[in-house]
C-alpha cells in the first residue's frame, strides 16, 4: 500500500505517495531564483521576412496570464496574436519560446520589469499550445526539516524507489489549482454544472487564508457588496486585474455571468474546466494507487499510449491492452516506448475496460456527470473533449548536490507534467511550500 498523503494536496486529489521513506520537509520558491525553468522547445523554422515574431521570453515572478496580458497592450496587439507553448508558475525565472503575430519593430515598445527577449528571428508559423519537448528544472530546496546529514542518504532512497519503477505517479500539481487559493476545480465544476453565478461568484470573491491581506480584504468587500460591484471597482489592487474586468463586466450588465466568463482570456476559460478535469484524474489515479493496481505494469483493459521519439506520448494513437496483446504491450512499456494511461473525463471520452474501467466509472458516478455536461452553451472555450494521460512520469537527467541552505536538483521533465509532483515525493511537505 501506498504512503497516504496528510496534507491540503488530498483535496485536490492526490491522495498517496509512491515512496514511503520520509521526506526532507522544506519549502521551495522562496525566491523566485529557488525555481529556474527553461523549456525545451520545438521552435519554428526560421523564415526571413516571416509573419511571425520568434522569441525567448525570459521573465521573474510573473503569472503566464498577466505577462500576456501586459505584453499585448504594450506591443498594441490583440492577446490573441501572442502564441506560447505553455503556462509557467509565477514565483520562478522562466524561459519559454513565443510568438508575436505583428511587426518585428513591436518587439522595442516593450519595456516591463524583469522581462527580456533573445534568440529573436521571424517564421512563417507561430507557437502554440504544446510545442515543447519538455522543461528543465532547477531548484533550490531551503528550510529543510531533516539535517543536513540525512538529506543525501532521503534523496538516495527515494531516487532509487522513483528508478525502480520508472518514474513518479503523473498527478496534475497544485499549480492546476492555485497554491494559494486551490478553487480552479471548483469554478469548473460549477460551469460545467451549469451554475455560471456560483461560478463568477468564487472566482471573485471565495477568499483564502494564504492569500495577501490587501486581497484577502477585497475579495470579503467583492462577497458582501451584494452585486454592486461598481461601488468597489475602483479598490480593486492591480493583482486583481481579471476580477476587475469580471466585476466591470457585471456592474455594465447585471447577472450576465456568460458574458462575464467570456471576457477572460481563452485560455483562461479552458483552465477552469481543465482544472476540474485534472481534479478527477487525479481521483483516479489515487483510487488505483488505493486498489493497488500497478503503475507501470498494464493489466488487461488498460489504455496504453505509443511514446514518439521524443519520448512523448501519442495521445491520437491509444492502444487496449487485452489478453492477446499483454505481452508486447509489457514488452512495449518495459523498454520505455509506450506508456499506461487512464481517462482525462470529457464530452468525448471512452473508459478503460476492466479493473480500471471500473475505477474510472466508479469516480465518474460519484460526481454524478455526464460527458455531455462538458460540452458548455455559450462558452465554447469552456467545452472539452477530455484525453488520456499518462500515469507515470519519467524524469531524465536528475541530479542533486547538497549545500548550505538545504539542497538543489537538476532534471528535465517531458511537457505536461509537473515539477512539483516529483518535488513532493522527496520534500513531503504542505502544500503551501510548492
Amino acid at each position: 500500500m501506498y504512503r497516504t498523503c496528510t496534507t491540503k494536496e488530498a483535496i485536490v486529489g492526490m491522495r498517496y505517495y509512491l515512496t514511503d521513506t520520509d521526506g526532507t520537509g522544506g519549502r521551495i520558491k522562496a525566491r523566485p531564483e529557488d525555481f529556474i525553468v527553461k523549456e525545451m522547445s520545438l521552435y519554428p523554422p526560421k523564415k526571413t521576412d516571416g509573419h511571425f515574431v520568434i522569441a525567448e521570453v525570459t521573465s521573474k515572478n510573473w503569472e503566464t496570464n498577466r505577462l500576456i496580458r501586459l505584453l499585448s497592450r504594450t506591443m498594441r496587439i490583440s492577446r490573441e496574436k501572442i502564441g506560447f507553448a505553455g503556462t509557467k508558475d509565477k514565483r520562478a525565472i522562466t524561459t519559454q519560446t513565443m510568438s508575436f503575430d505583428c511587426p518585428l519593430e513591436n518587439m522595442s515598445y516593450v519595456n516591463l520589469k524583469d522581462v527580456e527577449f533573445s534568440s529573436i528571428y521571424t517564421s512563417n508559423r507561430g507557437v502554440k499550445i504544446g510545442d515543447l519537448i519538455g522543461n528543465r528544472f532547477d531548484i533550490n530546496v531551503k528550510r529543510c526539516a531533516a539535517g543536513p546529514d540525512k538529506i543525501a542518504p532521503i534523496i538516495s532512497t527515494i531516487s532509487s524507489e522513483i528508478a525502480e519503477i520508472g518514474g513518479f505517479p503523473n498527478y496534475f500539481g497544485v499549480q492546476r489549482f492555485g497554491v494559494n487559493r486551490p478553487i480552479t476545480h471548483l469554478i469548473g465544476e460549477f460551469i460545467i454544472r451549469g451554475n455560471l453565478k456560483k461560478a463568477v461568484e468564487t472566482y471573485l470573491s471565495h477568499h483564502s487564508d494564504d492569500e495577501d491581506t490587501e486581497v484577502q480584504v477585497m475579495r470579503k468587500k467583492l462577497a458582501e457588496c451584494d452585486g454592486n460591484y461598481m461601488s468597489v471597482i475602483d479598490e480593486m489592487p492591480k493583482t486583481m486585474g481579471f476580477e476587475k474586468i469580471i466585476a466591470e463586466h457585471l456592474a455594465k450588465k447585471p447577472e450576465d455571468y456568460v458574458g462575464a466568463i467570456a471576457k477572460m482570456p481563452s485560455n483562461l476559460q479552458m483552465m477552469f474546466v481543465h482544472a476540474y478535469q485534472s481534479y478527477l484524474f487525479n481521483l483516479m489515479l489515487s483510487e488505483r494507487m488505493e486498489h493497488n493496481i500497478p503503475l507501470n505494469d498494464p493489466i488487461e483493459g488498460d489504455t496504453v499510449l505509443p511514446l514518439d521519439e521524443n519520448g512523448c506520448p501519442m495521445h491520437e494513437n491509444p492502444i487496449l491492452t487485452t489478453s492477446k496483446n499483454i505481452d508486447l504491450v509489457k514488452h512495449q512499456i518495459y523498454n520505455r516506448r509506450a506508456c499506461i494511461a487512464i481517462t482525462v473525463f470529457g464530452a468525448n471520452s471512452v473508459f478503460a475496460e476492466g479493473e480500471m474501467g471500473e475505477v474510472e466509472k466508479k469516480i465518474i458516478e460519484q460526481q454524478k456527470i455526464t460527458r455531455d455536461d462538458f460540452i458548455t452553451t455559450g462558452l465554447p472555450h469552456c467545452t472539452s473533449k477530455g484525453s488520456k494521460r499518462e500515469i507515470i512520469c519519467p524524469i531524465w537527467n536528475f541530479e542533486s548536490k547538497i549545500n548550505d541552505e538545504g539542497y538543489n536538483v537538476k532534471f528535465s521533465l517531458p511537457k505536461g507534467n509537473y515539477a512539483t509532483c516529483l518535488m513532493r515525493e522527496f520534500m513531503k511537505s504542505e502544500m503551501i511550500n510548492y
